[in-house]
């Protein structure tokens, strides 16, 4: 590569996991920020007002992320599956309505909408993108619709102009799983505008994550961020301690972590560069290669989370990889509709089932592609994925 890593700190290494491999998630990700880190710990602990939740650093971290997005409000909670159901709770998703979601993402997707006591209908994907297929999504629309779930994938956000159009013609809700998408942008809108409500995760291996679990809800609308807000914190209201004015959960925001994360919030925008760089590499030098698919050229709407490629011999690739010490990740090995949680839900649905969605599941590897990587490991793994592809067309 050209660019130059951001992996300076000669105190780290190359960033390599022991054994000289090249690691999926930095073994060494929070290296710089120890010492604030463990400064923050004791400041808030020994703390005269032994405040540890919901406080004033999470109102000032929840400040800057509403004031970074142009947002009416962004509230803290607990992880990004709780934000997805806050969220949906907000909103009036229940007993009797269906939600489409993405039949290939992660498990909250589905189970998030069966904890309100609705039922998720599983869409199949686009083949490209791999996010929830628009018209495949407009197939499976019943009078029980309440509402649509795109996620936003790997490394591309969904077509949410177009999910915007369609809910706003059939009087739907929209909801925007942009858990893995925090800092892109699509046609000048940040993820998790787009919808009613969006929502971010800061687990750790997130773009923004943070040594623990955490989320947030962000919105443009003042009156679901007042219900969510309600719904985090046990139905109060944030004024009177005790007064509960709906059923509500224990999603709170931990200070330490919200102290933390306004500690590295300005880093945020050099840490997503650095990412966009290394995939452009990727696609650069591997676009076209026999045997793979890489994931839609461009920068608009883009995120990456991870790096993630269709591989037509995806588990001979992923050993190739491994021998030549660079660690691989498959996200999701089975399509929802094919996971035992969520298969008696799927089976009782008839129409159209979801072929690229169990393709993708069948084909996808995600590289490594976090901030830490140096320019030679970029390098390396780019050689690997390149020597497998030639090897095996010839």
């Amino acid at each position: 590569m050209t660019t130059t890593s951001t992996h300076e700190d000669p105190a780290v290494g190359d960033g390599s996991a022991p054994g000289g491999r090249v690691p999926f998630f930095p073994p060494d990700l929070f290296h710089e920020d120890r010492e604030t880190l463990l400064r923050l710990l004791h400041e808030i602990g020994t703390g005269a007002d032994q405040k540890f939740i919901l406080g004033d650093r999470t109102r000032r971290f929840e400040d800057a992320l509403r004031d970074r997005l142009g947002a009416a409000d962004a509230v803290a909670c607990s992880s990004g599956t709780s934000a997805l159901h806050l969220i949906l709770t907000a909103l009036g998703v229940g007993p009797g309505d269906e939600v489409v979601v993405p039949a290939l993402g992660c498990a909250p997707l589905a189970a998030a909408v069966l904890h309100t006591g609705a039922v998720p209908v599983f869409g199949d994907v686009d083949p490209r993108t791999l996010t929830l297929d628009p018209e495949d999504a407009r197939a499976r629309l019943t009078p029980r619709t309440k509402a649509l779930l795109p996620a936003h994938m790997f490394s591309v956000m969904a077509d949410m102009p177009r999910f915007t159009a369609l809910t706003a013609a059939e009087g739907l809700r929209l909801v925007e799983d942009s858990a893995v998408a925090q800092g892109a942008v699509l046609d000048g809108t940040p993820a998790g505008l787009w919808g009613d409500a969006g929502l971010y995760s800061f687990v750790q291996v997130k773009s923004f994550g943070m040594p623990g679990e955490g989320g947030a809800v962000v919105t443009r609308d003042e009156e679901t961020g007042r219900r969510v807000r309600m719904l985090r914190n046990h139905g109060q209201d944030g004024v009177q301690r005790g007064l509960h004015h709906v059923i509500g959960v224990n999603s709170r925001f931990d200070e330490i972590q919200a102290a933390f994360q306004l500690h590295r919030l300005p880093g945020l925008d050099a840490r997503l560069e650095r990412r966009a760089r290394i995939a452009a590499h990727y696609t650069e030098h591997l676009t076209g290669l026999p045997g793979l698919t890489t994931p839609p050229p461009g920068t608009d709407g883009r995120c990456y989370y991870v790096y993630t490629l269709l591989a037509d011999d995806r588990d001979a690739l992923r050993d190739h990889l491994a021998a030549e010490g660079v660690d691989t990740h498959v996200y999701y090995p089975a399509a929802l509709p094919d996971q035992a949680a969520f298969a008696p839900v799927a089976a009782g649905r008839t129409g159209p089932g979801w072929p690229h969605a169990r393709d993708a599941a069948r084909r996808q590897l995600s590289l490594p592609v976090h901030h830490r990587l140096t320019d030679a490991q970029v390098e390396h793994v780019t050689a690997a994925v390149r020597a497998h592809a030639l090897r095996a067309r010839a």
